[in-house]
C-alpha cells in the first residue's frame, strides 16, 4: 500500500516533532549514557580482585610494559568525544555546557551502533594550543579522540597538530566523518542518475571544516579538482581571493586547486549547470532557493546537510527539479549524516589498534557504505543505507581495519574474517545489552507527565 503524500504543513510539522519530543525526553532520562560494569561481581570478595589489593599486580605489569594497558584495561575501546562548544550543530558558539546533549548523543551512537565506549568531554577552554595540551594529557586513558564541534579555523590546527603528535588516533568528525558520508552518498547518487564521478560539476555551498575536507576526499576518490567549486559568505573561492592567503591557508589552498574556470560569483551563479550541490552552511530554510536549483543540470543531485534545518527543504528541492535529494536528518530519506560513519570507522580503527585515521581509511569506509546500499538496490530515496541496517557498521569496520593494515598504521594484523567476527561480536553485545536493560526495566520506558 502506497504511503500517503504529506502536505507541506504536515511535512513541516513532522520536521519539528523531534525537537518537541527531545524537550520532553531529555529531562525524563536526565542524560543518555552511564557507566555499567563489564566484569563479574559474584560477591563482595571480588572487589579484592578488581580493586585493592589485587589491582596492584596489573598496575605493575603495565609499569614494566606500557602496551599491557591494552590487555588489562578497556583503553582500546575508550574514545573521548571532546568539544569546546564553539560550533555546535548549526547553532554556533553556545558553550560547552550547551554542547553536552550533543556529545552525550554522540556517545550513545558510538555505543549502540559501533560497540565503542565513548565519553562526552566538554571543556571550558577556547585557546587551540591549550586544547591541544589538554588532549595530549588525556591520552593515557583513551584509545582515540573524536573532536567535535570546534569552530574554524582552529579546528584545522587542533586536528593537524594532534594527528602529528598524538600516539592514538585522532578524528574530527565534522571534517573526516562528514566528508566520508558525503562521498558515499555522492558515489551512489552519481551512479544512479547515470553520470560519471570524474565528469560531474560539484558545487560545495559553505567552505567550513566539513566541505573543505569533503573536497579533499572527493578528489582522492576520483573527482578532478577543476570540477569542484566552493563558496563561502563572500562568494566562490577562486584565484583572485588573495585576502585568504595569510588569513585562511586551508581556503587559499582550495582557491588554487579548485574552480577550473575561475568562476566569480554567488551561489546562484555557481549552481547554473551544476550536476551536484552539497551544502554544509547556514541552516535554512531559504539559504538555498528553489529557483537556484531549477538552474542546475538535468537529473541534479542536491544535498542540503545543515542541522537541525537543511538549507532547503527536500520537497522544495524536488519541486525545483532535483532528481535526488539527501539531508543530514534521520526523519527524511537519504540521511547523509556522520552517524553512518564514525561508529563503524572507529570500530575498525580500534580493532586493529591503529595509530591514526587516514583519508584513505575514510574513503575505504565510504566505498563500503555505498556498496551496502548498492547491494540492497539503489532508488531515488535510497542512495545510502540508514542507521537501522546494522550490517553497515561491521562492514565499514572491516574495510577500515584492512586499509589501516595495508597502510602500516595498525598495531595488530588480523585477517578479514577475524576482523568481521570481532566487529560483529562487539556491536551485537552493545545492542543486546541495551535491549536487555530495556526489557528488564533498568532503562525505564518513557512516560509523559512522570
Amino acid at each position: 500500500m502506497a504511503e500517503k503524500t504529506l502536505t507541506k504543513a504536515e511535512m513541516e510539522a513532522k520536521a519539528a516533532q523531534p525537537g518537541i519530543d527531545a524537550m520532553k525526553m531529555h529531562p525524563f532520562y536526565a542524560g543518555k549514557v552511564e557507566i555499567v560494569p563489564k566484569c563479574v561481581v559474584r560477591d563482595f570478595s571480588d572487589f579484592a580482585i578488581w580493586y585493592t589489593p589485587g589491582v596492584a599486580k596489573p598496575c605493575l605489569d603495565i609499569k614494566e610494559n606500557p602496551e599491557a594497558v591494552f590487555k588489562h584495561t578497556n583503553k582500546s575501546n575508550f574514545v573521548a568525544v571532546i568539544s569546546d562548544g564553539t560550533r555546535v550543530l548549526g547553532l554556533g558558539d553556545i558553550g560547552p555546557e550547551a554542547g553536552m546533549p550533543v556529545m552525550e548523543g554522540k556517545a550513545l551512537l558510538f555505543k549502540y551502533l559501533g560497540g565503542v565506549d565513548a565519553f562526552p568531554i566538554c571543556i571550558d577552554e577556547k585557546d587551540p594550543d591549550k586544547i591541544i595540551d589538554i588532549c595530549m594529557a588525556l591520552q593515557p586513558t583513551f584509545g582515540g579522540f573524536n573532536l567535535e564541534d570546534f569552530a574554524q579555523p582552529k579546528c584545522f590546527k587542533i586536528l593537524d597538530t594532534l594527528r602529528e603528535k598524538a600516539h592514538i588516533p585522532v578524528w574530527h568528525d565534522d571534517q573526516q566523518g562528514t566528508a566520508a558520508i558525503i562521498f558515499a552518498g555522492l558515489v551512489n547518487a552519481v551512479k544512479f542518475v547515470g553520470k560519471e564521478l570524474d565528469k560531474v560539476k560539484i558545487v560545495l555551498v559553505g567552505a567550513g571544516a566539513a566541505n573543505i575536507r569533503a573536497a579533499h576526499v572527493m578528489n582522492k576518490g576520483g573527482v578532478p579538482w577543476p570540477n569542484i567549486i566552493l563558496l563561502d559568505t563572500k562568494g566562490t573561492l577562486h584565484k583572485g581571493r588573495t585576502e585568504l592567503q595569510e588569513k585562511f591557508k586551508e581556503k587559499w589552498e582550495l582557491c588554487e586547486l579548485t574552480n577550473g574556470d575561475n568562476l566569480v560569483g554567488d551561489i546562484e551563479t555557481a549552481l547554473r549547470g551544476a550536476d551536484v550541490m552539497i551544502a554544509a552552511s547556514r541552516p535554512g530554510p531559504g539559504t538555498v532557493k528553489p529557483e537556484w536549483v531549477q538552474g542546475m543540470a538535468k537529473d541534479s543531485i542536491v544535498m542540503p546537510c545543515a542541522n537541525p534545518v537543511p538549507e532547503i527543504w527536500p520537497w522544495e528541492a524536488k519541486e525545483a527539479g532535483a532528481r535526488i535529494v539527501a539531508t543530514g536528518r534521520s526523519d527524511f530519506p537519504n540521511q547523509v549524516n556522520n552517524s553512518l560513519g564514525f561508529p563503524g570507522i572507529f570500530r575498525g580503527t580500534l580493532d586493529v589498534m591503529a595509530r591514526t585515521i587516514t583519508d584513505e581509511m575514510c574513503i575505504a569506509a565510504a566505498v563500503e557504505l555505498a556498496k551496502v546500499a548498492e547491494d540492497n538496490g539503489l532508488r531515488e530515496d535510497y542512495i545510502i543505507p540508514s542507521m537501522d541496517e546494522w550490517e553497515v557498521f561491521p562492514r565499514e569496520a572491516v574495510a577500515v581495519g584492512l586499509k589501516a593494515i595495508e597502510q602500516g598504521v595498525a598495531r595488530v594484523n588480523l585477517p578479514k574474517e577475524e576482523l568481521m567476527k570481532i566487529a560483529e561480536s562487539k556491536i551485537r553485545h552493545a545492542r543486546n545489552e541495551t535491549n536487555l536493560l530495556m526489557k528488564e526495566g533498568v532503562i525505564r520506558p518513557y512516560k509523559e507527565n512522570v
